[in-house]
């Protein structure tokens, strides 16, 4: 805690910043039971629906084995996995919400930071709401999140949010790019959504937004002026938490194989064998590879490291910015 400190505490463009984001959640925010007409006769689940069959943009639906079973377990499937990706980030957010309190609790007052960080939580708790009641209604009981593993990895954030602050908002980033990618490449492709899972989809984006360029405002800031053998220790643990985290939020549970009967191999080609899942996984990072290179956190070993976990790669010239303009 003493680096952000430190490094922030007197930092009038940070602060700005701060500032801009906080007013941002203030002119231009939703709440889900104000901004989505759950009971419209459009957002009604039918378990006939073709709009719920996987897009080729998801790593399961673009694999032949999925293309290959009849229509009705098509939609089954992505019905299922639609609930799925919802409860994970349900999960996340809740562990995202319990670390930003902590985190508060040592931020000084007059901060700026205590204003968007509350700003954002209240946010998340409304996303684990939508979420929920996208599940609810979708009408999977038995849909699972984060698996009991998943669950004692993300332990290690309530130590970090104290002792290893950046470490903390590294590990918000690796639990929210590869949602918003996977989302971002589905609402930009035109994809037919059922319309539910759509306007979900926009409110999350657009959210989310604000709560990524936080996160990578404060290590941009912060990252530079940490002890050497602390920013070395970071360095490493980026493309490791990176590559942890895709996989807890974006790789299905075991629940989910077994209920369907997915062979083993069609799940590690499309989680992450293949070379085009390959070639997703790397397309998530970009955004993450150009924080960590403009800030000192590209060493030999790190990229090493990147290149072993297999996500190493182009960097974007800017935030958001379209895979097919990087690959």
């Amino acid at each position: 805690m003493l680096s952000t400190i430190k490094n922030t505490a007197t930092d009038p463009e940070y602060h700005e910043i701060l500032r801009n984001l906080s007013e941002g959640s203030v002119n231009r925010h939703f709440d889900p039971y104000v901004d989505i007409d759950w009971d419209s006769p459009e957002f009604a689940v039918h378990s006939d629906d073709p709009r719920w069959i996987m897009p080729e943009e998801d790593p399961l639906g673009r694999h032949p084995w999925y293309r290959a079973q009849p229509i009705e377990k098509q939609i089954a499937i992505g019905m299922w996995r639609q609930a799925g990706i919802a409860k994970v980030g349900l999960d996340f957010e809740q562990l995202l919400i319990r670390g930003l309190m902590q985190y508060l609790i040592s931020v000084p007052n007059g901060d700026p930071e205590f204003r968007y960080i509350t700003h954002e939580a209240a946010e998340e708790c409304n996303h684990t709401m939508m979420f929920q009641e996208m599940i609810n209604r979708i009408g999977y009981r038995d849909v699972i999140g984060m698996g009991t593993i998943d669950r004692k990895l993300t332990m290690a954030i309530w130590p970090a949010v104290k002792y290893f602050p950046e470490l903390f908002f590294t590990m918000i980033l690796g639990g929210e790019e590869p949602i918003d990618h996977l989302q971002k490449s589905l609402l930009r492709a035109g994809v037919d959504l059922h319309p539910m899972v759509q306007r979900v989809m926009q409110i999350h984006v657009a959210e989310e937004a604000r709560h990524i360029s936080f996160a990578h405002e404060y290590l941009r800031r912060n990252v530079p002026g940490m002890n050497p053998i602390t920013k070395s220790v970071l360095s490493v643990a980026f493309p490791i938490a990176m590559r942890l985290m895709l996989d807890m939020i974006m790789t299905p549970p075991k629940e989910f194989v077994e209920k369907f009967d997915i062979p083993a191999e069609v799940m590690r080609e499309a989680y992450w064998g293949s070379e085009q899942s390959q070639t997703t996984m790397r397309n998530i990072f970009g955004d993450v590879r150009a924080l960590a290179t403009n800030s000192g956190l590209m060493n030999p070993v790190a990229k090493l490291t990147w290149r072993l976990l297999g996500i190493d790669g182009p960097v974007t010239r800017y935030r958001s910015e379209p895979a097919r303009k990087v690959a």
